[in-house]
This record gives structure tokens, sequence and C-alpha cells, in this order.
């Protein structure tokens, strides 16, 4: 038996699948989501779960979910299978992982065991099967939300009828600052409220809470970046940026760019878009090399033409070295006085010594600019420490 690790995948034959979780804990429910090319069901009937436990072909049996993969309708790109808390037990939620086992005909048996969870999680997608150049294959997620089954349907674009669910309350006992109203990112992208209250509580310990910023996010589309944008590792990045922005900025959307060889890419993320928005957008850019400068210079012209007033925020994501270093540095010397600030974040397996070095020299400082090292995976780092990361240049930046 093969064993999956978060993030990775493997292909499948045309012939039906069969996917079965085992959990530790409190008792669970097993479903299935079919979902279109926008990342969204087609209708609500595309919840499969016990009280709708077939449909097109996609069924769930206890704790089993099977997909007949050659006769999903064309429309059906992906099917995510998740595992929520039975909504009886109240104040109960997930610890342990659960596991999940893949087995087809054909094929030597795969399974999955998520990392064990610790903030409160009530529903976890384990795993999602795609469509990818005419095969099917299954990638390894796990990935948990606070918000129970009602709120990741919610997410995929089905109409429930639920109340929304207080805060609870933070766990050092401090109150949660968020500097806007958190009720937009629970009635529209409920699976972001957790990271939300994170990002917000970060806002509070760095004493700006209230304060405003248009968040920009820029993402290197190097061919050496291909595997972290495969795994997920990339989305998962953009939903933090996301969350964070709705902390600071209240329309639900970050600007997103494309870093690549050609002309920048520019489109955006929203609360109403994020889930695997960032795979249906990379895949229309070309795979570049560090062309990063004319990512900044796409960036600043938007923030400028949008006739902002509060400060630009931009989380710029970085894999390796940059080939137009002087472009670079000429940038964010001329964007001194835009009131822009810079946070370069490194993760992969690039180089990084230019980014981490720009403010080494006393000579050739930028106040406006900081560097955070996200590690080759910065979906490993806790929230907390994330957020903390992500904003405490920024907030000596603001209060200054």
């Amino acid at each position: 038996m093969s064993v999956l690790r978060k993030g990775e995948n493997t292909g499948l034959q045309g012939a039906p699948v069969f996917l079965s979780v085992s959990a530790q804990g409190p008792a669970v429910d097993v479903s299935a989501v079919l979902l279109g090319p926008d990342g969204k069901v087609r209708e609500d009937h595309d919840l499969v779960f016990y009280n709708h436990p077939v449909q097109d072909h996609v069924s769930v049996a206890g704790m089993t979910v099977t997909a007949d993969l050659p006769r999903l309708p064309a429309g059906v790109e992906r099917v995510a299978v998740a595992v929520s808390v039975d909504p009886l037990q109240t104040g109960a939620v997930f610890t342990r992982a659960p596991q999940l086992s893949v087995t087809q005909n054909g094929l030597p048996a795969a399974s999955f065991t998520a990392p064990d969870f610790v903030a409160g999680e009530t529903v976890v997608v384990l795993a999602e099967l795609y469509r990818r150049g005419g095969d099917w294959k299954i990638r390894a997620v796990g990935q948990g939300y606070d918000s129970g089954l009602a709120g990741l349907a919610t997410d995929y674009g089905i109409h429930v009828d639920a109340e929304p669910a207080p805060s609870p309350p933070s766990p050092t006992g401090r109150p949660v600052g968020a500097a806007v109203d958190l009720a937009k990112v629970e009635r529209q992208a409920p699976g972001l409220l957790a990271p939300a209250r994170q990002a917000g509580q970060a806002l509070v310990d760095q004493g700006i809470s209230g304060r405003r910023a248009a968040v920009y996010l820029i993402l290197d589309h190097d061919s050496n970046m291909e595997e972290l944008y495969e795994s997920f590792a990339v989305q998962a990045f953009a939903e933090r940026v996301l969350a964070l922005s709705a902390n600071l900025d209240d329309d639900g959307t970050v600007p997103v760019v494309f870093s690549s060889g050609r002309e920048p890419f520019l489109e955006e993320i929203r609360l109403d878009n994020y889930r695997g928005r960032i795979g249906q957008l990379h895949t229309q850019v070309d795979w570049g090399w560090g062309n990063v400068a004319d990512a900044m210079r796409r960036a600043v012209n938007h923030y400028q033409e949008s006739g902002a007033t509060d400060p630009a925020f931009i989380v710029t994501q970085v894999g390796d070295e940059p080939w137009d270093k002087s472009e670079v540095r000429s940038l964010l010397q001329n964007t001194a006085s835009l009131g822009i600030f810079w946070l370069f974040v490194g993760f992969g397996r690039g180089k990084l010594a230019f980014y981490k070095n720009l403010n080494a020299s006393a000579s050739a400082s930028f106040t406006n600019v900081a560097f955070y090292d996200a590690s080759k995976n910065p979906g490993s780092v806790p929230g907390e420490r994330f957020y903390t990361g992500l904003v405490d240049a920024f907030a000596s930046w603001i209060r200054s």
C-alpha cells in the first residue's frame, strides 16, 4: 500500500474508485461534493451525503464514497471528499485526523492520514478527485475548517439554511479584535473564518487593529514553483492572505499578479470565489524566470489607478532570486513615498539571499520593505506564527 502525504497526488484508472474513511473520536459523517470548473457546485444536489446519497454516479454509503469515474458528467471537474463531526454532538471537534483508504481494481491501494488538528476543526476535506489531461488523479488535501458541513457547503456554493455560529473567544483570553465585522467572511467564506480571526488577533497584538490597507498579492510563477502550485501550497498561501485582507480591506477582494516570463497576469481572488482559484488562474500563465519587477510595476499601477487613499500592503511571494535585481531595488526606492509597503515572503527551494539582505546594509536600507521566510511550505507554519511574521514589519511601518 502506498502512503500519500499532504499535497501529494497519484494517478487513477478509468474505473470506479472507492474512498473509505476511518476516524477516531466523535461520530462523523462522510460526504462528497461534485464541483464544476469554477470550483462550485452546479446545483445544490451536488452535495452527496446521508440525506442525498447518490448523484451522477457518485455515492455515499456509510463511511465510503464511490465514484464511477468514466460515467461522471463532463461538467464535473473535481469531487471533494469531506468528513464532518456529527452536528448532534454539541461541542465535538476533530483532534485526531481521519484516515482515508483509496482502492481501485488494477492499482495498488493507497492511504492518507492528515496531520492532527488543534484549532477546533469540525470538518475536514480529506482528498479531491480531479481531471488532468483527460485522466483522473487524486490529491491528498487534509484541510480542516471550524465551520461544519453547512459552512463547507456554503463555501462550495450550496444554499443551506444555517444559523451563524458565535465567534469563539481568543485562546489567549484577549478579545478577538478584527478591524472589520467578520460576518461577511462567515456568510461568504466560512472556511476562512478561523484564519481571519487569527489574522485579526495578530493585528490586535501589534496595536494596529482598525487600520486599513489595500492588500495585494504577487505570486512567483517561475518553473521551479510548479510542484508548489500542484500541491495546493500556493493556493493555501493565497487563502491566508485573503483572510488577512478581510481584516484590513472590507471589499473581500485581493488583486493577484502572477510574475512570469511575459506580461504579468493580473486577476483577483475573492471571498466568494477563492476555492481552487489559484489553480484555475495559474494555468493561464506561462512559466517564467523570476520577472518580479514587471509584476511589481503592474501592482503599483493598479493601486495608483484605483484612487485608493489607504496605504497598500503588497505581499510578494518569491521562490528564487530575481534576474532583474537593479530594477527591483529601483522600484523599492521609487515607491517609498507612495504609501506602499512591500513584504517579500519566501518559500520554495530557490535561493533568496537578495531579498533577505535588502535591509542588511545601513547605507542601502528600505524603510518600506521587509522579508519573511515562510519555510519551504508555509502551510506547515501554525496560523498564529504565520500571521505574526506577516504583519510584524508592516505594523511598525504603518505606526510610524
